[in-house]
């Protein structure tokens, strides 16, 4: 199949100088195309019966997570700007205190005991997705001196199978981290970082409980939101 190729700069390189580790881990070759089975292509099959959702990361039985609670939704498009219906999106992310609940994370920063960081949603018939989570926090990541990392919220999207996945990230407006973070200023056209960032959106916003903010997502094209691995 043909897709509508993406417009140049709208993706982050594979090797990011300001971005220490991609020079150690990018490969140095061109990649080995291999066509794809059956298998690969539509197994598993990312459902909601086999995979259920998590909506909720703030809440749930007897338990509530401390920090901001936020609202966030959006719609997932093909090129075309037609909705993606059914596309498993996971979400996972820091705390409010900017750590990860996990082992390998020793950010001395608190451990919220009721809030694990990652949840599931699928996209409805018009391609919409939303979930209910806690502002994650800045943290620092030694990437050089005094580094920190914006506000985040990583995203993985699933279609048919494992073979079909991409990853972003989602940031926040007017954090002034941005212009000083190397992973979001991969990307090196500027119309294609906003991409990047969700809107304040005062409709998904829930009086009186959360903040509401949107994040559409775009899978191919010349307006295709920038992924960690575009090929």
């Amino acid at each position: 199949m043909s897709y509508a190729p993406v417009a140049p700069g709208s993706q982050p390189p594979l090797d990011a100088p300001a971005y220490g580790s991609t020079h150690k881990r990018h490969p140095d070759q061109a990649p080995i195309r291999i066509a794809p089975t059956l298998t690969e292509l539509a197994a598993p099959r990312m459902t909601e019966s086999l995979y259920p959702s998590n909506a909720n990361l703030a809440k749930g039985p007897g338990w509530e997570a401390q920090g901001e609670r936020i609202i966030v939704a959006g719609r997932v498009l093909d090129e075309a700007g037609r909705p993606l219906q059914g596309a498993m999106v996971e979400v996972w992310q820091a705390n409010a205190a900017g750590r990860y609940n996990h082992e390998r994370d020793q950010h001395d920063a608190p451990l919220d005991p009721n809030f694990k960081g990652e949840g599931r949603v699928f996209t409805d018939a018009e391609g919409w997705y939303r979930y209910t989570t806690i502002r994650p926090g800045a943290y620092p990541w030694r990437n050089h001196h005094n580094a920190w990392r914006p506000v985040h919220i990583h995203y993985s999207l699933f279609g048919q199978g494992f073979a079909q996945r991409l990853i972003t990230q989602m940031y926040f407006p007017g954090d002034p981290l941005l212009p000083l973070d190397p992973i979001f200023n991969c990307v090196p056209d500027e119309a294609a970082r906003s991409r990047l960032v969700a809107s304040f959106d005062l409709d998904i916003t829930q009086p009186e409980y959360a903040l509401g903010y949107r994040f559409d997502i775009v899978l191919r094209g010349r307006q295709a939101t920038p992924m960690e691995n575009p090929a």
